[in-house]
């Protein structure tokens, strides 16, 4: 009786440090298994962060280089036209501008025609750039019957007195005479005013 009762509890003694033994054993393996999974975790997110911060830099910084960009684009641009209107030409050197048959039509009826089709922007039309009038020569046709004043626009280069356009303007409408222009709309009509370029 004595042994099985020694024999139980050792039975009994050496189960129970093996359960404690499992207990902390799985206790100790549940830190660890927490600790692997965080640690990817924690590595993406850090690469996240990272990318986007990255990323977000990167935006930033091409936006504010096409900025700068456009507003140089824009700036030279500006430059470019300002130089070109502001630019001096002179009457009797680089251009000449002659009104004949005067009495005609009223000069500053004349002139406000002139201006509503950019006929008497100066920069403009000796400006020889892609943009600009490239003029040589302007001459403008009263037609009292029509009320129309034809403009025959000569650009440098033209040949044999042709023009190099021919535009009508409706002095009762105030506007560009949308109406195609024909030779009879100014041949045999009087000249009233003659723009020149002298400069080459």
């Amino acid at each position: 009786m004595d042994i099985t009762n020694r024999d139980v509890r050792e039975i009994t003694m050496s189960k129970k440090p093996n359960k404690e033994k499992l207990l902390d054993e799985v206790k100790d393996e549940k830190p660890v298994k927490s600790k692997i999974l965080t640690l990817p975790i924690l590595i993406i997110s850090f690469l996240v962060i990272v990318f986007g911060a990255y990323m977000l830099y990167a935006m930033t910084h091409m936006h504010v280089t096409s900025k700068t960009e456009t507003s140089t684009v824009k700036t030279s641009s500006g430059s470019e036209k300002a130089s070109s209107s502001t630019k001096k030409y002179v009457e009797g050197k680089d251009y000449k501008i002659t009104y004949s048959n005067k009495n005609l039509i009223d000069k500053a009826a004349l002139d406000k025609a002139l201006k509503n089709s950019t006929g008497s922007d100066i920069s403009y039309m000796m400006d020889t750039s892609e943009d600009g009038g490239d003029m040589a020569k302007v001459e403008v046709y009263y037609n009292k019957d029509k009320n129309l004043l034809v403009e025959r626009l000569f650009k440098n280069g033209y040949k044999d007195n042709q023009p190099t356009q021919t535009v009508g303007y409706d002095l009762q409408k105030q506007a560009m005479n949308l109406d195609k222009t024909f030779g009879n709309d100014y041949l045999n009509q009087p000249l009233v005013y003659t723009w020149e370029k002298l400069s080459k």
